[in-house]
């Protein structure tokens, strides 16, 4: 299906010469003289070679017909991360490089959208945001209770993060799976 450039957003797929390339970031550019163009940052799927395109901001580009589907996670072993569709039990298992950083934030249970691209899954999306246990992080200094200061934390899946000073180890907070960033405290 072609669709002009100045459509495409992050997380699209693009078929360009028979290979998958996922949209990492999409820039329209309208200078005062000249003709209007999309720049376009993507990464290849079958290896994660990373490239930039630059169109014409009307110019048709092959968009991929990519398939959301919700799977459940169920466990992580030698062959990957193995998904579940609670719909027909069909099991995928998914290499590390496509889930690559978000496979700290995963979870056994959690539902995730998968893109299904010709029966092969090609990418994941993780719920935005994910309950976790602070492990280990510095105690309050006395005096520190301005509403705008931060403490370095670790959490459970041993990611870093910034926690507000009343926070102590033990405290289930809510955390960004983009960045990690804190969110709340958790209301269980």
């Amino acid at each position: 299906m072609k669709v002009i450039a100045s459509q495409l957003r992050k997380g699209n797929i693009v078929d360009l010469d028979g290979k998958l390339y996922v949209v990492l970031n999409a820039e329209s550019f309208h200078p005062g003289k000249g003709t209007p163009t999309t720049q376009i940052d993507m990464r290849r799927i079958s290896d994660g070679v990373k490239t930039q395109m630059r169109y014409k901001t009307t110019e048709g580009v092959e968009r991929a017909h990519v398939e959301e589907v919700e799977y459940s996670y169920l466990y992580q072993d030698g062959d990957g991360f193995h998904f579940m569709n609670d719909k027909s039990y069909d099991q995928v298992a998914l290499q590390a490089d496509i889930v690559g950083d978000q496979a700290a934030y995963l979870q056994e249970g959690m539902k995730v959208q998968l893109a299904i691209h010709e029966g092969i899954a090609i990418s994941i999306e993780l719920p935005q945001k994910v309950t976790l246990e602070i492990k280990e992080t510095e105690p309050a200094m006395k005096g520190q209770t301005a509403s705008g200061s931060f403490k370095p934390a670790i959490l459970e899946n041993g990611v870093r993060t910034m926690v507000p000073t009343h926070v102590v180890a033990g405290t289930r907070v809510v955390v960004m799976t983009t960045d990690g960033s804190y969110v709340e405290r958790a209301k269980d």
